[in-house]
């Protein structure tokens, strides 16, 4: 497992790996899961309110499920940290933040000072997501 190499909280990071979607449907205790391409998001819904962390696995840089699992799980109240695992790249870090994410753990770590600029690059936005950011749109309407 990688380790976290962003981290966009200010609470205590979870150290326990994260369970199988299947597998926490099981078990009372895990506070942490693993969400994987074939996963359904909206399978953890209820149960967000016990789940401390949430690892999205990214297996290769062109599957874009996580986004959308991402906008899931927030828009329906996660409030705990959203992890994206795996083939993380930097043209993907701004994009997958303003989804929810707010913990990143590439498997190849990545240039800080590229990932800083990335986080950055933008200083308006177009579509409404997940980070609070109003978008340009709306600013400039109302």
């Amino acid at each position: 497992m990688a380790d976290v190499q962003f981290r966009f909280r200010n609470d205590e990071p979870v150290g326990d790996p994260g369970v199988t979607v299947d597998a926490f449907g099981e078990q009372s205790n895990a506070s942490a899961v693993r969400l994987e391409p074939g996963d359904d998001a909206r399978d953890l819904v209820p149960h967000l309110g016990r789940i401390r962390l949430i690892e999205v696995n990214f297996p290769v840089f062109g599957d874009g499920r996580g986004y959308s699992a991402a906008r899931i799980l927030r828009e329906a109240g996660y409030t705990g940290e959203l992890r994206a695992v795996g083939e993380v790249l930097v043209d993907q870090v701004a994009h997958m933040r303003r989804c929810g994410f707010d913990a990143f753990a590439p498997e190849v770590p990545l240039d800080p000072a590229d990932a800083e600029a990335a986080f950055d690059r933008y200083d308006d936005v177009y579509q409404p997501t997940t980070d609070g950011r109003a978008p340009i749109w709306q600013l400039r309407h109302g």
